[in-house]
């Protein structure tokens, strides 16, 4: 079953919401701004079951894996910085701040195989047209040109083991 944030957040007397403390003008939150959330929800909701308990959130999980893209992280280094950053936790649809982990670094394992290769095309699409986007390259829709970086692919070297004489 589908995970879902809820709409509306009731806020505790001793809750100070993620948006009275963080810099509106922060690289995450104009990031934020820029994304169809519902659209992102919309179109990974087919790859969950009607039946079972709730999962962990779409745009959580989907927030998360595109942080660990963005910042080249692992999977247990983006939960934990996500337990430290108010900017990663707005990111993925928090309200107020959150003091535990927003769950298991393996729960990223069950992800990937339930969306399968699809889905990570779809991750992958959302995260291009984002940086394209960044970097003002789109023209009604579509891409001028995309720069792939391949320097730090690793080579196929091989080194010769004795010496010829």
């Amino acid at each position: 079953m589908v995970g879902k944030l809820p709409k509306t957040h009731q806020l505790d007397f001793f809750q100070t919401p993620l948006v009275n403390f963080i810099d509106m003008d922060h690289e995450l939150v104009r990031l934020t701004q820029r994304i169809d959330w519902e659209s992102v929800e919309q179109d990974f909701t087919g790859y969950f079951s009607e039946n079972g308990r709730p999962g962990v959130p779409v745009r959580k999980m989907v927030g998360l894996l595109l942080l660990k893209s963005l910042y080249n992280l692992s999977d247990e280094r983006v939960v934990s910085q996500w337990r430290d950053s108010p900017y990663f936790q707005y990111f993925t649809g928090e309200k107020v701040f959150q003091k535990g982990y927003p769950f298991d670094p393996s729960d990223f394992v069950h992800f990937r195989k339930r969306i399968g290769k699809e889905g990570a095309e779809k991750l992958l699409g959302l995260s291009i047209r984002l940086n394209i986007e960044e970097e003002g390259k789109v023209t009604k829709g579509k891409v001028k040109e995309v720069f792939i970086d391949t320097t730090v692919q690793e080579k196929n070297i091989t080194y010769p083991t004795e010496m010829l004489l």
